[in-house]
């Protein structure tokens, strides 16, 4: 007997527009009637082939999770899938619904999460689709969803009871088959295929070494137990926050030493025993890097990644080409040089990297906000970042931060941070990037407080792979040294607007590489300020997150 659809009448709701991965608000707004539905409908609309097909969902545990589910299960049942391949508990990082979207030749998935943003009640919510290929949708599907979000009319589905989210098996909802799948299993079985998980295990099993990777009550918890306290071997306890909570503890999940701070200071107490900690994030596609008394940022982690790639398994034979956001530091560039192989810059957002990774051009890409990944799946990968990590180490018996030193004295230093201003009123921050753009001509050439201005513009970008053209993808501002400042709106937030200011310094001389991170780009946070007018536009004095 074939299921009977049911189509429910609706009308669009404004601001379903998709952000640089999917769209983001306050749980009390996916809480609105119909407003969960039309989005996912626009999404089935847009597709096309989908019958009988395999459809991944699972997200990052956050409030709201188990109830959306439910719903797109019903309306992916409606749109014809025919089966559906969910992570037990609703759990899927990230990166491992890329890797089931991937191993089973899934015709895509829908991701729920807000990434590092907060959780609980009050807070954030999110939803995106990724392709086939297992990578975030690109501009031209969003785009189209987003135009179908303003002309919905009904959304469909059908009537079916809820099913056990929290027991493994096969259920019917109408004529789907859907899969309640271990979440760990399948990710697990492929990073052990890329890291040498015998030296590694050795590594941790020396009482000279011991870890700590801090979770922030978010989806990693059980993929770090299962694999650093389960198949490596790591002391129990190695894993901190590490149960998925609605709310993420009330903390935020955000792996940077703000609010990870327990974290950093923990690795700079010589009591505590430490010699290595790391953290991800919500969902777990970041990562943050932290050795004895020393945060790696998140450009020198990329860079270190495709400098050491020899020394992993899974990349010994070389890298066809590594990539990074605009914004990200140039330490990779320099590192590409040296290896005699390309090196790409894209706008900010992982799906500018799928296209270079379906077309074998890069196999190590990374973003400045604390996301790292390869060829592996098509999106960033916090737990990668780390058991990649744990290699270097493995093989180099030297620590985390001597590394770093001696990547800086062989590549010289990028001298590297991100201000944030956070919650901006919107049309302030329109303000103030509509009135950095329309001075863009006058400070080419310029003199900014005794900087030379050797050029300025607005990031575009021409993917190399089709020929796609991406506007407006961030002001830079570029000194006759080798310095820059940009200057982005983000698109991650649900309230406001967040500045974002991206500094960087080149320093050669080893004799200055100590040279505290804020001391060394004072001069470019005035610059910044002067050209910009930051505090006299926003009211913003200083910013709220400093990385």
């Amino acid at each position: 007997m074939t299921t009977k659809v049911i189509s429910v009448s609706s009308a669009p709701f404004s601001g379903q527009k998709p952000g640089t991965s999917g769209l983001r608000k306050k749980v009390t707004v996916f809480q609105q009637e119909r407003y969960l539905e039309n989005f996912v409908q626009a999404i089935f609309d847009t597709l096309s082939g989908q019958q009988g097909k395999t459809l991944v969902v699972g997200g990052d545990g956050r409030y709201y999770n188990d109830v959306a589910i439910q719903t797109i299960l019903r309306m992916a049942a409606a749109a014809g899938f025919g089966r559906a391949l969910v992570g037990c508990d609703g759990i899927l990082s990230t990166p491992a619904a890329s890797a089931v979207i991937r191993k089973w030749q899934a015709f895509g998935g829908l991701i729920l999460s807000a990434s590092h943003n907060p959780g609980g009640p009050d807070g954030d919510f999110g939803i995106k689709y990724n392709l086939g290929n297992g990578g975030p949708a690109n501009e031209a599907f969003t785009d189209a969803v987003y135009q179908r979000t303003q002309e919905i009319s009904a959304y469909r589905t059908i009537e079916a009871a809820d099913i056990d989210l929290g027991r493994l098996g096969e259920f019917q909802v109408g004529e789907m088959v859907v899969s309640i799948i271990d979440p760990v299993a399948d990710y697990a079985e492929l990073l052990e295929s890329l890291f040498d998980f015998e030296r590694i295990a050795a590594l941790l099993a020396r009482a000279d070494f011991r870890m700590r990777f801090d979770a922030m009550h978010a989806v990693t918890g059980p993929y770090a137990k299962a694999i650093l306290e389960g198949r490596l071997g790591a002391p129990a306890g190695t894993v901190v926050n590490g149960t998925p909570l609605p709310d993420f503890g009330g903390g935020h999940p955000d792996p940077n030493p703000v609010y990870a701070a327990e974290l950093v200071a923990a690795l700079a107490d010589s009591r505590s025993g430490l010699s290595f900690g790391a953290a991800s994030d919500g969902d777990g596609d970041r990562n943050m890097v932290v050795g004895r008394g020393f945060v790696v940022s998140p450009s020198d982690s990329l860079a270190v990644i495709a400098a050491n790639h020899a020394l992993v398994p899974g990349y010994a034979a070389g890298l066809a080409g590594v990539a990074r956001s605009m914004p990200t530091s140039c330490a990779v560039d320099r590192v590409a040089k040296a290896l005699g192989i390309p090196c790409y810059e894209t706008p900010t957002g992982w799906k500018y990297f799928g296209s270079l990774l379906d077309a074998g051009k890069a196999t190590i890409c990374g973003e400045e906000s604390a996301g790292t990944g390869s060829s592996h799946v098509r999106e960033k990968d916090g737990l990668w970042a780390v058991l990649y990590w744990l290699n270097i180490l493995a093989v180099r018996d030297t620590p985390a931060d001597v590394i770093v030193r001696e990547h800086w004295q062989r590549f010289g230093r990028n001298v590297y941070s991100r201000h944030d201003y956070e919650g901006i009123e919107t049309a302030a921050a329109d303000r103030l990037i509509d009135g950095l753009r329309a001075r863009l001509p006058q400070l080419a050439g310029s003199l900014c407080n005794g900087l030379r201005i050797e050029a300025a513009d607005d990031f575009a970008y021409i993917d190399p792979v089709d020929g796609s053209r991406s506007e407006r993808q961030g002001i830079r501002i570029m000194l006759d040294d080798g310095s820059r400042v940009v200057f982005r709106l983000s698109g991650t937030g649900t309230e406001g607007a967040t500045l974002r200011v991206y500094l960087e310094r080149f320093v050669a001389d080893p004799s200055r590489h100590e040279v505290p991170t804020q001391e060394a780009l004072a001069p470019l946070v005035q610059l910044a300020e002067t050209v910009a007018q930051i505090a006299g536009i926003t009211g913003r004095k200083k910013p709220d997150v400093i990385s």
